[in-house]
């Protein structure tokens, strides 16, 4: 049937429809066809979606979800955008919409059981016709999920590939020939001690490739190293075997082993990646007598320790932008248009950080207000991705607690973040001899040393420092 771009095969329930419009004398087809489209009501065959829910990336970390709950259930009309399921993130329990009218016409991922991201979790049919076949095909991926999973027992099968490997050792016959041997840059270096010459040696490496144990042999040197090689297959297998059993000892009688959450798993990830960026920190003492006064002033408005740390530090970070930027790769470094400042925050089960965006534009009590916000939503588990994954630089305070320093971790994909300890009276002797108490608060910084520097991160924290011990800026 000729195709025009005005009709078109939709798929629904292979049921007939018919199209009806009115058409001007003057439109461009001729009368035959017209004709032909009007006796022809049945050609256009139509049927309905079966449309699958994915698990969708809620955050830039997200590899995997698990559904905390089915809000809608099997048989349910959806409508576009309305909620469907809630999905627990890295970071967040958040609601998946759906984006097409329908029947959720089958769960293929239950609650409590997690899928990676892009797996179908649901299906979505047009029809009540539909559901059935929905139904079957969710069985289908189901038992495709787990016959996927059987085909994992051939690499059982490719234990023989040793015998492919050790069939090129013959290969050593090519050296022989005018072709110019290879050897190892140690074995070169014998071979021009020994006063060897290396195009006469036989290789025994991959490949014909000549070792410095050839060469030594040539040279008729008796080496320490083939008396142990016969020897260590036993003498290796003999400590791989305590390896193994101290890499992973069996729990304590009456251990209970539980495994991580998302947001733990999510947390470990990170800290981990944090071990390949090569950072250093400074500490610095600050007189917080001025900024103790200021926050009893303004604690009954609502304003809040952190706050007033967060104000200030991005401040500092408006004069020392190098101390607000992000290496990412390795090779190259951004200057971050927007000071988002990221606060710590200890929730049950995990850490998660909310971000404060554009901290040095808010006035301090917006900023109370928002970060408020932020926590409320945190303690939820109800915050967007752009709420914890914008940071630019980090503040951990653990001041409340009573503790007085400590050294904070590096998140990834930024240049610095800041540990904040108690505010202590302290006894301090000034140029003159004369003893007096005054409090103090003592801040550690963790930074990447790829792009801040020493002197860098010391201008920074004497900026912080002005500021928090002359504050009244802070409620401008």
């Amino acid at each position: 049937m000729a195709s025009s771009p005005f009709l078109s095969q939709i798929p629904i329930n292979n049921k007939t429809i018919s199209f009806s419009s009115s058409l001007s004398p003057s439109f461009p087809f001729p009368p035959s066809t017209l004709s032909h489209r009007r006796r022809n009501p049945n050609a256009l065959r139509v049927q309905a979606k079966i449309r699958e829910i994915f698990m969708p990336a809620l955050s830039s970390t997200m590899t995997e979800g698990k559904i905390v709950s089915w809000i809608k259930s099997e048989g349910d009309v959806l409508s576009k955008g309305e909620s469907v399921v809630v999905v627990e993130s890295d970071k967040a329990d958040m609601d998946v919409e759906t984006f097409y009218d329908g029947i959720l016409a089958a769960i293929v991922v239950p609650e409590g059981e997690t899928a990676p991201v892009g797996a179908p979790i649901g299906l979505l049919a047009e029809t009540e016709e539909e559901i059935a076949e929905a139904k079957a095909k969710a069985a289908s991926k189901a038992g495709g999920s787990s016959s996927t999973s059987t085909p994992i027992s051939p690499p059982a099968t490719s234990t023989p590939a040793p015998a492919a490997i050790s069939q090129p050792p013959p290969a050593p016959a090519a050296p022989e020939g005018p072709r110019k041997p290879t050897a190892t840059p140690f074995a070169k270096k014998l071979a021009k001690q020994h006063k060897v010459d290396i195009n006469k040696v036989v290789g025994t490496g991959p490949y014909g490739r000549i070792t410095p144990a050839d060469v030594e042999a040539a040279a008729g040197i008796a080496v320490s190293k083939p008396s142990v090689s016969p020897a260590s297959p036993a003498a290796a297998a003999a400590p791989v075997k305590p390896a193994a059993s101290s890499s992973a000892p069996p729990p304590l009688p009456g251990s209970d082993v539980v495994p991580f959450t998302s947001m733990q798993a999510a947390v470990s990830k990170n800290m981990v990646e944090s071990l390949s960026v090569p950072t250093f920190r400074v500490g610095y003492p600050l007189t917080s007598d001025a900024l103790d006064a200021l926050y009893e002033k303004v604690k009954p408005k609502g304003v809040t320790m952190t706050a007033l740390l967060a104000k200030a530090a991005a401040m500092a970070l408006v004069q020392h932008p190098v101390v607000n930027a992000s290496c990412k790769d390795g090779k190259s470094f951004t200057y971050n248009s927007s000071i988002n400042i990221a606060v710590a925050v200890a929730i049950n089960g995990g850490l998660i950080t909310p971000v404060l965006q554009d901290a040095d534009k808010l006035d301090l009590y917006l900023l109370s207000k928002k970060w408020k916000e932020l926590v409320e939503k945190a303690r939820a588990k109800q915050l967007q991705p752009q709420e914890y994954n914008s940071g630019t630089f980090t503040l951990s305070n653990l001041g409340m607690f009573g503790v007085d320093r400590f050294d904070a971790i590096l998140p990834p994909g930024q240049g610095a973040i800041m540990a904040v300890g108690a505010s202590k009276p302290t006894v301090v002797a000034d140029k003159d001899g004369f003893f007096s108490v005054q409090s103090k608060m003592l801040v550690n910084v963790t930074a990447d040393h790829r792009i801040i520097y020493g002197a860098d991160l010391a201008a920074f924290l004497q900026t912080f420092a002005r500021i928090i011990e002359n504050p009244e800026s802070l409620t401008l």
